[in-house]
């Protein structure tokens, strides 16, 4: 409710644009709508991802996290036998190729979303419609998507937020 409330505040400062003219609110709510959308479907979409990696992580009991970073071929551990040089150079070059893959493959989907594609197919549309009816003023439409990614910022940080109960 409060969200509604706060969007409806900003809409109504907005109409007061209605003074300098149709053309300077037109843009500047063009501007807002496409910055807001974007970064809150950005948001939606990097909160999936996370929320998908988090329950697919699995903690391995068998040795503490940070022996493992310390000391990942348990080098110092005098009851396991030493590993070979080369075969550990193979067996981390080999993890390093792994890893940039993986994070290839992670940051993919966020990318090509739907929550993030469409709505810079709106930023486009819209731009392309204000320039193809010559009602296009940059300076509005700028600060239309300042303050839209603002807004949003303020607006996906209540929204995105998880609350305690989530922990």
């Amino acid at each position: 409710m409060r969200r509604a409330k706060a969007l409806l505040i900003v809409q109504t400062l907005m109409l007061l644009l209605l003074i300098l003219g149709w053309s300077t609110y037109i843009n500047f709510q063009i501007g807002w709508l496409s910055s807001f959308v974007v970064l809150l479907g950005s948001m939606y979409s990097y909160q999936r991802l996370i929320k998908l990696k988090v329950a697919q992580y699995e903690a391995s009991e068998d040795r503490d996290a940070i022996d493992k970073i310390d000391d990942p071929y348990e080098l110092y551990d005098e009851s396991a036998p030493m590993p070979d040089a080369q075969a550990v150079i193979k067996e981390e070059k080999a993890r390093l190729k792994a890893q940039t893959f993986n994070g290839l493959k992670t940051g993919v989907p966020a990318m090509v979303s739907l929550y993030r594609l469409a709505p810079y197919a709106l930023l486009v549309i819209g731009f392309i419609a204000l320039r193809n009816n010559g009602i296009l003023a940059l300076m509005p439409y700028m600060l239309g998507l300042g303050v839209g990614i603002l807004s949003a910022l303020l607006f996906g940080k209540e929204l995105f937020t998880p609350s305690q109960s989530e922990y």
